[in-house]
């Protein structure tokens, strides 16, 4: 009737009285890139986060809309979003629009991951080094023997390898009792935190990272201090090539990045393919990451998948052209991930992936029947020529900004294996909280 429409026109010109624009300008500038094909869809579901509170503010007082439906477009597939004011206050939008997101990206997921057909395991990078074995980590003859000299050769040689491919193994990075050992120690870590998060002790970010596709699936952030971690870190960064790799690229004045531990537990989706970093013209590698596997991964577990050589320019441009051919053939992203060979990080207890933070890579599915939880024990180390790298760190605050180089972190861990301590390391751990 026409009294109500007049009063409810009142109570809609007095909510949205003292609104700013910008909460509607934001949500339909976003919905409008996606309609255009002006961004990918992994871009606009990182958008998509960026306007929730926008989107949240725009929807609460406004109830008594009809529903909305919010109709997108994927290549040659809509997408359809169906939004119900009236019955949704401000968390509850938040909720609905994060899931929405999660349920495009695993359409994406499911759709690469039959687009990548040729595949095989990452094997073990072999180098010719005297005294040195197929991996030349923990527990081979070489293992905490080398000098100074053969650790440095040694290092330039994998260093090679990585820049060339974008990603190469290393095994028997930590022995096996140190890495049942971190696993034990850090899945009881996790339910701490989680204990923590939940009672209100501390917000999330204090404990994990931000993960793409977060259902059965945890980044968490890792303090300093504890002499198992220590240990893990003196076996990787010393006894193993991998200090040694990072050491000759970026120097030993390369800065500790992240400091995590990724879980992945049965029922994790597959990530969209993507790339830790972007690619920068005139810059070299910004980050590498060291992914070392705290048990067996096998194929049903969701072993990593990386697309070895796409850390340049070439492969980077391709894979932001969503767009079809004018004939309804692939995308240039869709050729790219079709054609380029992949590898899986089916990695054995204790190995270690090092990969460069440009490379195209995604965590797969874990379809594993035994219940089964994959636990990667990671650091990165950033370019000390660089900044900000292009994505937020997986570290606790009180470790990131205490910019921790590889050198001073080496030279404190040696310390702690001849029983002499680690001051550095101490003082770090006396900081978190």
């Amino acid at each position: 009737p026409k009294g109500r429409r007049e009063e409810e026109g009142k109570r809609l010109s007095l909510s949205t009285k003292n609104a700013s624009p910008l909460p509607l300008t934001r949500p339909l500038l976003f919905l409008l890139m996606i309609w255009t094909r002006r961004i990918t869809i992994e871009a606009a579901c990182l958008l998509a986060m960026i306007t929730l509170e926008p989107v949240t503010s725009f929807l609460a007082p406004h109830r008594h809309r009809r529903n909305a439906i919010i109709r997108t477009r994927h290549q040659n597939n809509d997408v359809i979003v169906r939004i119900e004011p009236t019955k949704m206050a401000g968390a509850d939008v938040s909720n609905l629009l994060y899931q929405e997101q999660e349920n495009i990206i695993v359409q994406r997921g499911e759709l690469e991951e039959k687009l990548v057909t040729n595949t095989k395991q990452l094997e073990a990078t072999v180098i010719k080094m005297r005294g040195t074995g197929k991996a030349g980590g923990f527990g081979k003859s070489s293992g905490g023997s080398r000098g100074k000299a053969s650790s440095k050769a040694e290092g330039k040689a994998y260093a090679k390898v990585l820049k060339r491919e974008g990603v190469l193994r290393i095994d028997n990075v930590l022995s096996p009792d140190t890495a049942d050992a971190v696993r034990e120690h850090l899945y009881k870590l996790r339910y701490q935190s989680e204990q923590e998060v939940k009672e209100g002790l501390m917000q999330p970010i204090q404990r994990f990272a931000n993960v793409l596709l977060k259902q059965n699936r945890c980044d968490l952030t890792i303090p300093l201090g504890d002499e198992l971690i220590t240990k893990a870190l003196e076996e990787s960064l010393c006894k193993s090539p991998v200090g040694a790799t990072i050491s000759s690229v970026f120097g030993d004045g390369a800065i500790l990045h992240e400091f995590s531990c990724l879980m992945s537990d049965p029922g994790s989706q597959r990530q969209v393919i993507h790339p830790d970093t972007p690619y920068t013209d005139g810059r070299g590698p910004v980050l590498y990451t060291c992914f070392i596997a705290l048990q067996d991964v096998t194929l049903d577990m969701g072993p990593t998948v990386w697309l070895p050589r796409t850390h340049n320019e070439e492969s980077h441009k391709a894979f932001k052209d969503s767009a079809a051919s004018e004939g309804g053939g692939d995308s240039p992203k869709d050729t790219l991930i079709k054609t380029k060979p992949a590898v899986l990080g089916t990695l054995n207890k204790g190995s270690c992936a090092v990969f460069d933070s440009r490379l195209l890579h995604c965590g797969s599915a874990n379809r594993s029947e035994d219940v089964a939880s994959r636990a990667l024990f990671y650091f990165s180390f950033k370019n000390p020529e660089v900044g900000y790298p292009g994505n937020p760190a997986s570290i606790r605050r009180e470790l990131g900004d205490a910019n921790v180089t590889l050198g001073s972190l080496v030279e404190d861990l040696e310390s702690f294996g001849k029983g002499k301590g680690s001051p550095l390391i101490d003082r770090l751990g006396s900081r978190m909280r």
